[in-house]
């Protein structure tokens, strides 16, 4: 047997940590001294030390590496509860890749809030239009768009003629912490919808998008300076005398490149305030620093 001093520093850990795991059962001695309440232990533990280490790592809380340790876990169940935990990684990171690229464009801002440019806010009568839709509460652009390409892939394998655009429309952005209410639009061929809304067990809906008049603004570069994008055309629509009438649309038009290359347009549709002047569409101010803008299968992933 191994004094806990001993077997600590075969574990590489404290032996305040061993103390611990002691405490909530997650690693017990096979011996304590009766008089001096001294802690020994087995070489052969080193083996659940070392799991008990590999999990943490891995973002595994105590509570869980207790179950999966000491309740006879399957290997199917062991192999489920690790693609999750992937899962989770995965979806952090994309998280923190727009938190790297939104601090990235702040920094081009400062950098560029010297110069002045120019760029044009046009008036557009947006024609009805059919589309796919579904909604999600994902918190982020990149999962947004991520769950956009998974739904477009699903329409075209089920056969449904569609644009490559896409358009996303803000709903509501008073959800929880930092998620908005977004609905994913693709237009589409009505002849080839078919039962598309049953086979996505109605995650899928087909609906016309209403004629309307907006404020456009085309936009080059990543989704993360926005921001900057919307409180233009806010300025603009209140010196030509509109209304905001209706929910955000940001049309991708080109997404595939590079975030920096992206095309995409934005539109808020606008409606004359009374006595309103609406006059030319050139537009002077400080040009915006960025620019534009889970496995579908729709019936697992997509909001409702």
């Amino acid at each position: 047997m191994l004094k806990i001093s001993d077997f600590a520093r075969l574990g590489q850990v404290s032996m305040r940590t061993l103390r611990y795991y002691d405490e909530i059962g997650l690693l017990k001695p096979v011996q304590v001294d009766t008089l001096t309440g001294y802690r020994y232990y087995a070489v052969e533990q080193l083996t659940r030390l070392h799991r008990i280490l590999d999990l943490k790592e891995m973002g595994f809380e105590l509570a869980q590496i207790v179950q999966l340790l000491d309740e006879q876990v399957t290997p199917e169940h062991f192999r489920s509860v690790l693609q999750q935990r992937l899962a989770e990684v995965q979806q952090q990171i994309l998280i923190e890749q727009e938190r790297q690229a939104r601090i990235e464009a702040r920094l081009k801002q400062l950098a560029l809030d010297s110069q002045q440019a120019s760029y044009e806010v046009v008036l557009k009568r947006l024609k009805p239009q059919l589309v796919a839709s579904s909604r999600t509460t994902v918190p982020s652009v990149a999962l947004q768009l991520r769950f956009a390409r998974q739904m477009l892939q699903f329409l075209k394998e089920c056969g449904v003629r569609t644009s490559e655009q896409l358009l996303l429309l803000t709903l509501d952005t008073n959800g929880e912490g930092d998620r908005s209410l977004v609905e994913v639009a693709i237009p589409v061929e009505g002849s080839s919808v078919g039962n598309i809304v049953e086979r996505s067990s109605g995650h899928i809906t087909i609906r016309e998008l209403p004629a309307v008049t907006a404020a456009t603004l085309l936009y080059r570069g990543d989704p993360y300076g926005l921001s900057e994008v919307y409180q233009s055309l806010g300025a603009w629509i209140e010196a030509h005398g509109y209304a905001v009438a209706g929910p955000s649309r940001h049309l991708l038009l080109h997404y595939q490149d590079e975030p920096g290359s992206c095309l995409s347009e934005v539109q808020l549709p606008v409606e004359r305030k009374e006595g309103g002047a609406g006059r030319l569409f050139l537009h002077s101010g400080r040009r915006p620093v960025g620019a534009e803008g889970v496995a579908l299968p729709a019936r697992a992933t997509a909001g409702s």
